[in-house]
């Protein structure tokens, strides 16, 4: 309190001087209608641009759970479509026949936490696990294409082994044929994969879209990869594929994890044939 009346009594003249100035100012605001005219407008001005800066803090905020509600309900959009099923209506509601289903796949929205793309063996980590039904062996997806394939599972969280990854191969095939060969990576750029095992009598040209080939069970077919970049030929074969990917691995939000409801009965027909 000393400290105050001490700076008070210093500057006595200074305040003083303020003072008559600021009522000097409030005086001619009132007294002219130019000079208040002006004052609302600058203070609306100033006021203006804060309200705006603090409305941009609050949708920043808002933007997140925006995203969320966003990618959850794409996945339910999709999953309603994969519902090919028979529908009548029934006292204004609409009545679904379930035995007449026939819902190949399964979309879980999933945001990534963790996402490596500058190492050998690249993974992602998404926040879902076995209590949201997620397991190994499941296709990962954005909007903009494949992104990988689920590995580890936990109760909440599950890594992903990234198409940015030595050992991943994913079956595609060229949009406008069917001619299929498997998605690699060489390890050199984040945004360039390999197409390998394309049979030469495919005929390709720069700018061709690359696409899921729908020959496992777990990606469907004709999810978007990229386009081709550049390529070589070598005695009657392809020496060499690059294709730019559709996604900035480097850059990845909300994901889709793929269940295919017919997986275990595929494997189950495949391995009893195999062994007859």
């Amino acid at each position: 309190m000393q400290q105050i009346i001490s700076f008070l009594y210093k500057n006595k003249y200074f305040l003083l001087f303020l003072l008559l100035e600021f009522f000097a100012i409030l005086f001619t605001i009132q007294s002219h209608s130019y000079h208040k005219s002006k004052f609302i407008n600058s203070a609306n001005f100033v006021s203006g641009g804060f309200y705006n800066k603090i409305n941009n803090i609050k949708e920043f905020f808002i933007l997140k759970k925006e995203n969320v509600r966003l990618s959850e309900e794409n996945v339910q959009l999709k999953n309603l479509l994969n519902l090919q099923g028979i529908s009548s209506t029934q006292n204004n509601v609409v009545v679904y026949d379930t035995l007449k289903f026939n819902q190949i796949y399964n979309f879980t929205s999933a945001k990534i936490i963790n996402n490596d793309f500058r190492k050998n063996n690249n993974y992602l980590t998404i926040n879902k696990g076995k209590s949201h039904q997620i397991k190994s062996d499941l296709g990962v997806i954005n909007s903009k294409g494949i992104i990988g394939i689920t590995k580890s599972v936990s109760n909440n969280y599950t890594t992903v082994l990234s198409i940015l990854n030595v050992n991943s191969r994913i079956n595609v095939k060229l949009l406008n044929s069917n001619h299929f060969g498997s998605l690699s990576w060489d390890n050199k750029d984040y945004n360039t994969v390999q197409l390998l095992d394309l049979p030469i009598q495919a005929l390709i040209e720069v700018g061709d879209t690359i696409v899921t080939g729908g020959m496992s069970t777990i990606f469907p077919e004709g999810i978007p990869v990229g386009i081709i970049k550049n390529f070589d030929t070598n005695n009657n074969n392809y020496e060499y594929i690059n294709i730019t990917l559709f996604n900035d691995m480097s850059s990845i939000g909300f994901v889709e994890i793929i269940t295919n409801m017919d997986k275990l009965e595929i494997k189950n027909l495949e391995e009893k044939t195999s062994n007859e």
